[in-house]
């Protein structure tokens, strides 16, 4: 096996029946210093500018949380995906809507913790708790606080072995840091969270940290979950955005296998420089993506409104349900009538208005229970969704 010098060191371990070597990362950032080329500052630039861009989208938006409280859900789903559920966004919507999903409970249950425990960490982060192991550890809880995991003593630090890929550790892909040295990694990792002992410019501290808490792998279930989260509060907390808008995790779901490769070559080689690169590479792309994203959505709620207001008289209450759907693209009648106060056949009626003007269409073909589906709308929402296979 090889000694990756740069990025840390091999110990070896034994159970009863055999011995096995562990990874211990040397503390950030990496000696000798990151070999930065022109190619990196270039992608530096092109992505600290997108991230502008994006940040800036904010202020044209006419509802912030709106586009927030999808965008969350977007990166959570994502990030779900990658570890194998098989959630999609109308899942997760149905979900949240008290319907019944079209995957097992768990999945989604999954993506809900996910959502929790990110909403979780930027409340604390905006009410001056610092980014530490104490916060890790309660993002943690929440993360598997139910569904898959939660028998994985959520919020409490491994003290037992684990590792990735293999039966055991011996013939592991990779074996992390053995438990008593845990609390060692994450407490030098804080500190470079906090700029000890050099202040790092923050997109490279992001994707060196998230590399970091990954080769730790300091839980027992939910690291590379918690791992991707880590990135979203660090842009945050360091004012990168300031909104979690950025949903990383398409790009790492799409070049998947060349994410897991970038993370064991800096193990194994030290590859810093090439993590930078694939990782600068996934912000500028993703928020460019999310940025056109949110503009593509300004044009339709604009472009429907119009046809809308073209209906004449009945196009007052059908604008009503127009601005529910925008917060609730897979909408019931029932759930319109309480939240505009509108009658049930008020609300069939611009049903039925926005379905001849090929804004929603019907989702379940029942008489009763009936749902409707902002089409169009959906659709943008979930661009790269796809459950993987």
């Amino acid at each position: 096996m090889p000694v990756a010098n740069r990025s840390g060191y091999y110990a070896t371990r034994s159970t009863s029946t055999e011995a096995f070597k562990t990874f211990i990362p040397h503390p950030l950032p990496p000696d000798p210093p990151l070999q930065l080329d022109a190619d990196h500052y270039d992608l530096l630039e092109k992505a600290n500018r997108a991230l502008g861009r994006l940040d800036g989208v904010t202020i044209l938006l006419p509802d912030t949380s709106l586009f927030l409280y999808f965008y969350v859900r977007k990166e959570a789903l994502l990030s779900s995906q990658i570890e194998g559920t098989q959630s999609s966004f109308s899942d997760l919507l149905l979900h949240e809507s008290e319907e019944v999903p079209g995957v097992p409970l768990d999945d989604v249950e999954e993506v809900s913790s996910y959502v929790a425990a990110m909403n979780y960490g930027l409340e604390r982060l905006r009410g001056g708790f610092p980014l530490s192991s104490r916060l890790i550890r309660e993002i943690h809880g929440i993360l598997l606080a139910t569904g898959r995991g939660s028998d994985k003593t959520p919020g409490e630090f491994r003290r037992s072995q684990n590792w990735i890929g293999g039966s055991r550790p011996g013939n592991a892909e990779f074996v992390p840091p053995p438990p008593d040295e845990v609390q060692n990694c994450i407490g030098t990792l804080e500190k470079f969270l906090h700029n000890d002992p050099v202040r790092t410019p923050t997109l490279i501290k992001a994707a060196l940290a998230h590399v970091q808490f990954e080769t730790i792998h300091p839980f027992l279930d939910g690291n590379g979950r918690l791992g991707r989260l880590l990135i979203t509060f660090l842009l945050c907390a360091e004012g990168a955005l300031s909104e979690p808008l950025l949903y990383l995790s398409l790009y790492f779901k799409t070049n998947r296998f060349e994410y897991y490769d970038q993370l064991q070559r800096v193990r194994v080689e030290g590859d810093w420089e090439g993590w930078l690169r694939f990782f600068l590479t996934g912000v500028y792309e993703t928020a460019e993506q999310a940025a056109s994203a949110a503009k593509r959505i300004l044009q339709l709620f604009d472009r429907d409104r119009r046809r809308i207001e073209g209906l004449g008289r009945v196009a007052v209450s059908i604008l009503r349900v127009h601005q529910l759907l925008q917060g609730r693209p897979i909408l019931a009648i029932a759930d319109a009538v309480e939240r505009l106060g509108l009658s049930k056949p008020t609300i069939a009626s611009c049903m039925a208005h926005l379905g001849e003007l090929g804004i929603v269409h019907e989702l379940t073909g029942r008489r009763r229970g009936r749902l409707f589906v902002y089409d169009e709308y959906l659709s943008i929402l979930s661009e790269g969704t796809e459950p993987l296979r």
